[in-house]
């Protein structure tokens, strides 16, 4: 990562976040940074290969999304040098990586797997030059240990609609969070994007948080 803080705060006109996620859009925003952030969202593909590890994953993905930026900045003639920001959560249990439910009878299935017992949470995060493609990955993981559930809370947190769109099949920033005994890890990890590991990276790049 130091290899990179000879690229100054000035050389960069913008950050660039590769997201359609309002939480990671929130998240940012909350840093308050000097530099305006423009949201990005890119179609990239999100399957994961056999034999990949939870960290290789998810700082594939990210690095993934964050380069398939590029070429979309240069066809807006968004042409100022950018640094974009990727990231991929994904949420482990024994090894099996759970992704987004496919449909309410699989985040049921998914919430009775996880209810009671402690899984992972994994975020990538990378940071791309627009200019060069030169990049920073990293990842970290979170340790979340669930409730026990009855079949009824299942079934009423399904209903509303909040698991549908999240790994996991729940989201601990919403309602997802009486369901969570307690974690071990960064908050904002399994939200999907953790800042602590964010303002470093981005102090690489001479860029300050605080």
């Amino acid at each position: 990562m130091m290899a990179y803080n000879q690229l100054r705060n000035e050389a960069f006109s913008q950050l660039v976040l590769a997201s359609s996620s309002p939480r990671r859009k929130e998240l940012v925003a909350s840093l308050d940074l000097s530099l305006p952030v423009y949201i990005l969202s890119t179609d990239t593909d999100e399957t994961i290969e056999a034999g990949w590890s939870p960290a290789q994953a998810v700082e594939t993905l990210s690095l993934r999304k964050a380069k398939a930026a590029i070429p979309m900045l240069q066809q807006k003639q968004q042409v100022p040098t950018s640094l974009i920001i990727g990231a991929d959560t994904i949420v482990v249990l024994d090894g099996e990586v759970l992704g987004k439910p496919a449909d309410e009878e699989e985040a049921m299935s998914m919430l009775r797997r996880l209810q009671g017992r402690t899984h992972e949470v994994f975020t990538g995060v990378a940071l791309v030059v627009s200019s060069t493609s030169e990049a920073v990955v990293a990842h970290r993981m979170t340790k979340v240990t669930m409730k026990s559930l009855t079949e009824d809370q299942i079934k009423r947190y399904v209903a509303t609609g909040e698991p549908l769109d999240k790994a996991g099949s729940y989201g601990i920033q919403g309602l997802g969070a009486t369901m969570v005994d307690h974690i071990d890890g960064c908050y904002f990890n399994v939200v999907g994007l953790p800042l602590s590991l964010l303002s470093d990276m981005l102090a690489s790049f001479d860029i300050a948080v605080i």
